[in-house]
């Protein structure tokens, strides 16, 4: 998983309810709510806020209680790469495929991606299954894909689409059976 750390610059308000508070908790506190757990369409998902580096003397502004800081932050973030090698969890099935959650995103593997078999969704037993393989995948499983497709929607939305349709791919369980 590819994460960086971020350094940020933004202007924090801090209201007049938190001004007998140590300031850096505040700001920290204040950021984290924020950001954390934030997706950016260039950073990726905002997974902790690290450090506060600096903090500017607060401002006032007519009307307004609060005072406002400009501040300089550190950002661990964990943008999904096309190509990248991850592993999973499954954590839903669908008749068109498998949910995998890697990391703080979940991705799908569409049903036609899951294998090179016939791939069909049982409901009753809940689990994907090769039709010739007869192998199964189930809510679990931990896997090793990659990831083909991301698209980041804005701040709320990313879609992550994963293949195991490659050697050294597919539920950990098969990868010592496919090397064979």
């Amino acid at each position: 998983m590819v994460h960086k750390i971020l350094t940020i610059r933004d202007t924090v308000r801090v209201p007049p309810d938190r001004f007998g508070e140590p300031l850096e908790e505040v700001v920290l506190d204040l950021l984290r709510k924020s950001y954390e757990g934030v997706l950016d369409r260039d950073a990726g998902v905002v997974l902790a806020i690290s450090a506060v580096k600096e903090i500017g003397p607060g401002r006032l502004i007519m009307g307004d209680g609060g005072s406002y800081h400009d501040v300089v932050f550190e950002a661990l973030t964990y943008k999904p790469e096309v190509n990248e090698v991850v592993l999973g969890e499954v954590v839903e099935l669908t008749d068109f495929g498998a949910f995998v959650r890697i990391g703080p995103l979940d991705g799908l593997i569409h049903v036609s991606q899951v294998m090179d078999d016939f791939v069909s969704y049982n409901k009753n037993k809940g689990v994907l299954q090769g039709k010739q393989t007869k192998r199964t995948l189930k809510v679990g499983d931990k896997v090793r894909a990659r990831i083909v497709t991301v698209s980041m929607k804005g701040r709320v939305r990313a879609k992550v689409g994963l293949t195991m349709r490659q050697p050294g791919l597919g539920k950990l369980e098969w990868i010592p059976e496919d090397l064979k």
